[in-house]
């Protein structure tokens, strides 16, 4: 009897975080929703005010993240190419390190990297920053002034936030490709024009169709969970630093969790077009 008791309280707990989880995911797309559907019916504080809005977040988002973003994208890069390049030598396999190189930079570490320091930098300070604007009541003041939040607010984030997240892991992947091969250079006996050769190889059509989707949705949910967790806010300033810890959780959940998915079926359709499957 206690066992059946133990196994239908687990059940229950796992349909509950389920629901949870689902609401709160649909909750997500409403904002987006709502926050394009107000920027293009609700336009009473101009378009130009709006560009400001996105210029100044892919200015913090983008420009002021890219000290940061290429030391860690020159240390992955000659950290991968010094590994794959000393490990294939060994095993007669050089050809190979074009493949390596897209297969961990450019589709994984790139995304993956990017989005982690967008949450760092630019998710906190959203969360935060919306945050503070409820609990002084500076939303409803917008309101007041005939000015929709969402499109003032939210839907300049995302866009600034999406655009800054793929210049930067272009950029990252640019500088990893690049830095990482000029660092490493002094220490391994590997051609310019045969590193090159091997990774025009390497890259295939399919590879700009994952780095825009995963880079994409990075910018997006990233953006749309912070400004949704901001906006969460009543009316004690005690929740700001709450709801900011609960953003950076859940963007990192649901980042890692699409790139692992969008991963999973990039290899599934490649093992199926070699038939293997």
């Amino acid at each position: 009897m206690k066992s059946n008791g133990y196994i239908e309280n687990s059940i229950d707990q796992i349909g509950r975080k389920t629901i949870s989880i689902f609401t709160y995911t649909m909750e997500l797309f409403f904002l987006f929703y709502l926050s394009f559907r107000s920027a293009i019916f609700h336009q009473a504080q101009g378009l130009r005010t709006v560009f400001s809005v996105i210029s100044a977040q892919i200015y913090f988002t983008g420009w002021q993240a890219l000290p940061l973003i290429t030391v860690l994208s020159v240390a992955s890069g000659s950290i991968v190419i010094m590994q794959s390049s000393m490990q294939l030598s060994l095993l007669g396999g050089t050809d190979m390190i074009g493949n390596l190189m897209v297969a961990i930079i450019v589709r994984e570490v790139a995304p993956l990297l990017t989005a982690l320091i967008v949450i760092a930098r630019s998710g906190t300070a959203v969360a935060s920053e919306l945050g503070t604007l409820k609990v002084n009541r500076e939303i409803e003041a917008f309101e007041v002034m005939g000015i929709n939040p969402l499109s003032y607010i939210v839907f300049p984030r995302l866009v600034g936030g999406v655009i800054s997240v793929i210049c930067l892991s272009f950029y990252f992947i640019i500088i990893a490709l690049l830095g990482g091969f000029l660092l490493t250079k002094a220490m391994n006996d590997l051609s310019l024009s045969f590193y090159f050769t091997s990774l025009s190889r390497a890259f295939e059509s399919s590879d700009v169709l994952l780095f825009l989707l995963k880079n994409t949705f990075s910018g997006f949910i990233i953006f749309l969970v912070c400004s949704y967790q901001g906006l969460s806010v009543k009316r004690s300033p005690n929740e700001v630093p709450q709801v900011t810890t609960k953003a950076v959780v859940n963007s990192i959940i649901y980042v890692i969790s699409f790139n692992m998915l969008t991963t999973l079926l990039f290899y599934l359709s490649k093992l199926m077009e070699i038939g293997v499957i």
